[in-house]
């Protein structure tokens, strides 16, 4: 879900969040999905890829209105959504399914499916180069969450039990920048303490770096600076979008939300980051300029709408924000698109 990055870092504690004016976006399109696990932008077919999580079995595919135009049908349990390097597949982790599969964005066809074992539920994905990792360990909570890897140009493509000594009770969320140095970075998602684990990438294999729970509890989404030098994080014990070394996990800053953060994401060209929090109160979601004390845009949703964890994703040209949301206790998740979001 991962588009956009930035470079070097320098935020500064945003402390208070003033009223700015800000149109309401337009109602949001309903998503034929009993949840939501997941969002990809394909910037180059102008299409965006919704997953449900584990209950569902397909992938909605939306143009850039938000209009829904097909699912991707025999996806059991589709999750985790990652674009390759050159935006031509979306891999989908099936949580249900056991598997990755892999869709051509062309013709929205599956083109190949590689099993990752019985009974290891992959979940979160993540990519650095042309290999993608994935969180995986069903919702057993004993402690078998593991990290694994896809590489199409192995033999076999797909390895497991690569996170070393590191233990994470379920399917840890994975994230990168996408380039092929790395780092990738694990966190495990929801636990009172949330541990974050940094592993530098070399030819396919992890090494551990700095790891903590400097995130906090309730853990909720992760991203990585394009450079790799910056964690960002959203966590519910929070009431800010927190930003890390990953050499050390040296806080490098924060940026003000609202109680109980749940989304970040940072945009293509390293320079704005939008936050979104699951309080209600018309200040659903919030672009930083990275490094600034103030949102430079505050963008406010329906009455009763809320940002979903992890439901924030950039077009290419910066010129949308999609939003996944949901409104009340309704299970199905809406598509809400910024257009302009930082204009």
């Amino acid at each position: 879900m991962y588009w956009g990055r930035l470079g070097g870092i320098g935020a500064a504690l945003a402390v208070a969040i003033p009223v700015l004016t800000a149109p309401t976006v337009a109602a949001g399109q309903e998503l034929p999905l009993s949840g939501f696990g997941d969002l990809a932008v394909d910037s180059a077919h102008e299409r965006v890829f919704v997953s449900g999580g584990a209950s569902s079995n397909g992938v909605v595919v939306t143009d850039f209105s938000g209009r829904v135009r097909t699912t991707i049908a025999n996806q059991p349990g589709a999750d985790g959504l990652e674009l390759s390097a050159d935006g031509t597949k979306l891999y989908v982790a099936l949580s249900a399914g056991d598997g990755i599969s892999v869709i051509d964005t062309a013709t929205l066809t599956e083109t190949a499916r590689h099993s990752t074992g019985p009974g290891t539920c992959p979940t979160h994905l993540a990519r650095t180069g042309s290999v993608v990792w994935f969180g995986y360990g069903c919702e057993d909570g004993n402690w078998s969450g593991k990290i694994g890897s896809l590489d199409p140009a192995a033999a076999p493509p797909v390895q497991g039990d690569l996170q070393g000594a590191t233990r994470f009770q379920r399917a840890p969320l994975v994230v990168s920048s996408g380039a092929a140095a790395g780092p990738l970075v694990a966190g495990q998602l929801s636990l009172s303490q949330s541990l974050v684990q940094v592993y530098n990438v070399s030819g396919g294999a992890l090494t551990a770096g700095a790891s903590g729970d400097v995130v906090g509890a309730g853990l909720t989404d992760l991203d990585v600076s394009g450079d790799g030098a910056t964690l960002f994080s959203a966590a519910g014990s929070r009431d800010r979008v927190e930003a890390f070394a990953t050499a050390d996990l040296a806080r490098r800053g924060a940026y003000a939300t609202r109680p109980r953060p749940a989304a970040v994401s940072l945009s293509p060209d390293s320079v704005h980051l939008a936050a979104g929090a699951l309080t209600s109160d018309n200040h659903d979601v919030l672009v930083y300029r990275v490094g600034g004390v103030t949102p430079v845009k505050t963008i406010s949703l329906d009455s009763g709408e809320t940002v979903q964890p992890r439901g924030l994703a950039w077009s290419a040209d910066q010129r949308r924000l999609f939003i996944i949301s949901r409104h009340d206790n309704d299970p199905e998740p809406r598509l809400e698109i910024e257009r302009y979001p930082i204009s």
